[in-house]
């Protein structure tokens, strides 16, 4: 904006409204100036003010004069149409149109800053070893690969240079309050800057962070939130005395109700209630609400505690150094207990206290528990529980993100080739401990766990269920989309042109890919072909789109596997098995389902209503509140699926039969 010096007038009238200069040379004003609404304030070296004539919303409903009012400024630039009242001290900072302060105690930038860019956290082990420096645009997977790879040494260095380069870019003697924001009856707001259309309103303290706040979608701090090293990236709420220190919290996330963190960082769509987490990855959804809930030197993804979740790390040895890994859908139950080091599969519940370190990565879906001291676990039965089932389709209608930038690439697919790679793993586990464990044994071990004997057959076949249903459901959906007339075209455009291979794939965080095309991103981070954090970001969202294809190709290799034939020679009447098993096992697996959400309207679950009458009046009162079963949403959309199922199934098998060869 175009400045000019302040005239005699201007000057005389600023004083006889209670203000004061160290130098009114020094204060300069656009050539509108209105003096009339600069009221008691003390300024002190360079200050640009802009034009204050309109008023402007405070609260809903709420409208006052824009100006500056009771306050001291020292080297700031105010634009235009700003409210600035009672603020104590608002020194090296830049404040916006249309931003609102009121009643702050300080709000200061101190020397040169970076407003909490490249503070380094400690996650997932205490004892340091897996740092990683936090920045405004960081994304889950760029974490998982500063923290997970830190062999190498020569991957890493370049993201650190990239980071450091960024983080140079950030630093400024002068903060920004951008335009639109919100900042009211608030302690000292120290090296901190403020994005536009931010609300902070009541904290305590804030002190050398960035809230990356859009006009989409705000960040909100709420009351008696104290923050130091810090980074909150769009639409997430922080509010209630929460209570951060060297803490990253990425898009979407609600932390509150005198939640702590410490060497944490939290990803998309995280919530934190009561509870403290110490060194914690927090990947997409991880969700604590209890108090007395303790999280720890761990990963977390798809994750729900359950109260008085509590694990430890510290054997008392060397250090707090040991630390866990709960893979994606993974859950506690109520006053569960982990001793680090321990991993935990997908979609794995973990009820009991567990004093023994254990490994179940390769035995997804499962329920682990303790029997007589001793961590059992019972592969394969959290498939057909309807928790599971409401969890994955929960996720995606649950994303809270409105900014248009979404820094972390998540896939929500159940039964996808990582979750499925495990299962295909989980199979021959338990193929060889039923060859190789003697009829007398009735208790077989397994990387630190226990496992009945009995169950090994039978939680192999629920593992086969779910293989049958992820070939038939990625089949059917390219089926439908190839109209052709007979089976050689159809067989042609499913192809895959660079031939199938079975390989690892891996959870990058919420981003899933085959583990060969993030060892083609490493390889180019390393020989310099990704130069900034941009074309890193670029990748990641290359892998993200890549998904469907790269599914396909696994589902394409896993069939040739199981059938023993390549593509290119799969018939008709194989293709038309496939499409008959997925009919079959899928609408087995959803009436298992039902089965479980039926216990929830057993006798049982009846005990505690109607608490003054008998039978009738029992029965009554429970379908006031919870309603039946058979009118239960959830229930009712199972029993949709399943009729969906069987018809897009029998038109597949009808399309199949008239094709020509």
């Amino acid at each position: 904006m175009l400045l000019r010096n302040l005239c005699s007038d201007e000057i005389t009238q600023l004083e006889n409204q209670g203000c004061w200069a160290e130098a009114w040379e020094t204060v300069r004003v656009v050539d509108h100036f209105n003096p009339h609404r600069i009221q008691r304030v003390r300024f002190y070296g360079a200050v640009e003010l802009g034009d204050f004539s309109a008023d402007i919303e405070v609260e809903a409903g709420v409208r006052r004069a824009c100006g500056i009012y009771d306050s001291t400024i020292q080297d700031c630039r105010i634009a235009d149409n700003v409210r600035i009242a009672d603020v104590g001290e608002l020194v090296r900072y830049t404040i916006e149109t249309g931003a609102v302060l009121q009643k702050v105690d300080s709000l200061i930038v101190v020397g040169d800053s970076t407003f909490g860019n490249g503070i380094e956290i400690d996650v997932l082990n205490e004892g340091g070893g897996r740092t990683m420096r936090i920045f405004d645009r960081l994304s889950a997977q760029l974490a998982y690969c500063l923290v997970h790879y830190r062999h190498d040494s020569e991957m890493v260095a370049c993201i650190e240079a990239m980071i450091t380069d960024y983080c140079l870019e950030r630093q400024s003697s002068r903060g920004v309050i951008g335009s639109s924001a919100r900042i009211e009856r608030c302690g000292v707001l120290r090296n901190v800057r403020v994005g536009p259309f931010a609300e902070i309103r009541g904290a305590v303290e804030l002190a050398n962070g960035t809230l990356a706040s859009v006009e989409a979608d705000p960040v909100r701090i709420g009351s008696g939130v104290i923050a130091r090293d810090f980074i909150v990236q769009s639409g997430s709420h922080i509010s209630d005395g929460v209570m951060l220190t060297h803490t990253f919290v990425g898009q979407g996330v609600r932390l509150g109700k005198q939640f702590s963190a410490e060497h944490s960082a939290f990803f998309a769509n995280c919530e934190g209630y009561h509870g403290e987490a110490l060194s914690v990855l927090a990947g997409p959804y991880t969700v604590t609400h209890h108090k007395s809930t303790l999280l720890i030197a761990a990963q977390f993804s798809f994750f729900n505690a359950g109260s008085n979740s509590n694990q430890s790390n510290h054997m008392y040895k060397l250090g707090p150094l040991h630390q866990g890994i709960l893979e994606r859908g993974a859950k506690t139950g109520s006053g569960s207990y982990l001793l680090w080091p321990c991993r935990v599969g997908a979609f794995t519940a973990v009820i009991g206290k567990h004093a023994a370190n254990f490994d179940a990565s390769e035995l997804p879906f499962s329920y682990i528990d303790v029997q007589d001291g001793k961590t059992f676990i019972t592969p394969a039965m959290n498939l057909f529980t309807v928790g599971t089932k409401r969890d994955s389709s929960k996720w995606p209608q649950r994303d809270r993100r409105k900014d248009a930038e979404k820094h972390d690439r998540i896939h929500f697919d159940l039964f996808n080739p990582y979750i499925m790679g495990r299962v295909l793993r989980g199979i021959d586990l338990l193929d060889q401990l039923v060859q190789n464990t003697p009829r007398e044994h009735e208790i077989v071990k397994v990387k630190g766990l226990h496992i009945k004997r009995l169950l090994l057959k039978t939680c192999r076949k629920y593992y086969e269920i779910a293989v049958q249903v992820a070939i038939g459901q990625a089949l059917a959906v390219k089926l439908e989309a190839a109209p052709h007339d007979s089976w050689r075209a159809v067989r042609d455009e499913l192809a895959i042109e660079t031939g199938s291979n079975l390989e690892e794939w891996i959870d990058i965080c919420g981003l899933l890919a085959p583990q060969s095309r993030m060892q083609e991103l490493l390889v180019a981070l390393r020989s310099g072909e990704i130069t900034d954090l941009e074309k890193l970001d670029d990748r990641f969202a290359d892998l993200y789109r890549a998904y469907d294809n790269s599914n396909w190709s696994w589902i394409v290799a896993l069939i040739e596997k199981r059938l023993g034939i390549s593509w290119n020679g799969m018939e008709n009447e194989q293709v038309k098995q496939l499409i008959q098993q997925w009919r079959d096992q899928a609408i087995k697996l959803n009436k298992m389902i039902l089965m479980d959400a039926e216990k929830e309207f057993d006798v049982n679950s009846r005990i505690g209503y109607g608490v003054d009458g008998n039978r009738e009046t029992i029965d009554a009162d429970f379908t006031a509140v919870r309603g039946t079963f058979a009118e239960n949403s959830f229930v009712w959309q199972l029993k949709k699926e399943n009729t969906e199922i069987a018809a897009r199934a029998d038109a597949l098998l009808e399309r199949l039969k008239n094709l020509s060869p």
